[in-house]
């Protein structure tokens, strides 16, 4: 099992949408409703990167796109990043996302000068805990009413890794 990061290109629109439109991603608040909207967010990126606030990452495995993981740096807060990831419902309970994450942390510590990781996610998404867990964050707190999705509140756990 070969797993690969790569820059997130516009041509991954067609694959990202198709991976979010899954009804199973419960959790996950990106919801794009078009492929045209997907590829308008994955312009940014470039900017984005340039900008030293965001690195978005496609997660290959055997050479096919299975979905994504990234960081998010505040300008305000430039030591604290948090890491997010989706993968194709196909792949869950594999692993892959957990050796993309360790992945995620070695091109942070080579590139970028973070003191702080953060993965959030809402208290029900067991299979995200799993996956901060295995990849070495403590759970620290819980963050009330944080996450949105489908007009629905959700409290989040916070995990955090010092590096």
């Amino acid at each position: 099992m070969k797993i690969e990061l790569r820059p997130q290109r516009v041509s991954d629109a067609k694959r990202f949408f198709e991976i979010l439109s899954n009804p199973s991603f419960t959790y996950f608040p990106a919801k794009p409703k078009s492929i045209e909207e997907e590829k308008n967010f994955l312009r940014l990126n470039r900017e984005k990167r340039n900008n030293k606030t965001e690195f978005n990452f496609s997660i290959i495995l055997n050479g096919e796109h299975v979905g994504a993981i990234g960081l998010r740096i505040e300008p305000s807060r430039p030591y604290l990043g948090e890491i997010g990831y989706f993968i194709d419902e196909r792949y869950w309970g594999k692993g892959i996302t957990t050796e993309a994450l360790i992945q995620l942390e070695k091109f942070i510590q080579e590139e970028l000068d973070l003191h702080r990781l953060e993965i959030r996610m809402a208290k029900e998404n067991k299979a995200s805990q799993r996956i901060a867990i295995k990849g070495g964050y403590k759970k620290e707190g819980i963050m009330r009413e944080m996450l949105r999705v489908a007009g629905k509140w959700y409290d989040c756990y916070v995990y955090a890794k010092l590096i």
